[in-house]
């Protein structure tokens, strides 16, 4: 299958998921200590559904979640993309990244989610951009902070029938301290 690029970095290339992606993201998403935010690994029907959403949100929003690849391998090392998600009164412009255990501390979420946050502003023309993680999930949060957002709210999410306390991270366009 012909992979579609979206975005690439110094070390990365973002481009849209495939089927061909689904073993990759079955390693990435059925590792429990990968999955600990969303309460556990999935089995093999979630699994196939995560990509199946991303796939029509290609569709539908004409964005999603993107295979990050390691250029230097072509590994498939995790996702990070702009999805649109709700959060109380309103919908928006998610930066979302989930990385496979190996990859992680590396740098990598950040170089991608700022690559995303870039993309918002400087081809869709996204006023704002935010990042819903939950409130346990320091390392996002780190994430979040390196790609010029402040928390700026809290919800609670309801998932896999647990109540989730997460945190609303946001950054503007206009801002200036944007690396």
């Amino acid at each position: 299958m012909t992979e579609e690029m979206v975005l690439e970095t110094a070390r990365l290339r973002l481009r849209k998921l495939t089927p061909d992606d689904l073993k990759g993201l079955k390693k990435m998403l059925q590792d429990p200590e990968v999955m600990t935010a969303y309460e556990g690994p999935f089995d093999d029907g979630e699994v196939q559904d995560w990509l199946d959403r991303q796939l029509a949100r290609y569709q539908a929003d004409g964005i999603g979640l993107y295979a990050v690849i390691l250029k230097e391998t072509g590994e498939f090392i995790g996702q990070c993309g702009l999805t649109i998600q709700e959060i109380p009164g309103r919908r928006v412009m998610e930066v979302g990244y989930l990385f496979c255990k190996e990859f992680w501390h590396q740098g990598y979420a950040a170089e991608a989610a700022i690559a995303c946050r870039d993309y918002a502003f400087e081809t869709l023309h996204a006023p704002e951009v935010f990042s819903i993680i939950r409130d346990s999930n320091l390392p996002s949060q780190r994430v979040a902070l390196k790609n010029g957002m402040a928390q700026v709210g809290a919800f609670d999410k309801h998932y896999r029938g647990v109540v989730m306390p997460h945190y609303i991270f946001s950054v503007k366009a206009d801002k200036e301290s944007l690396s």
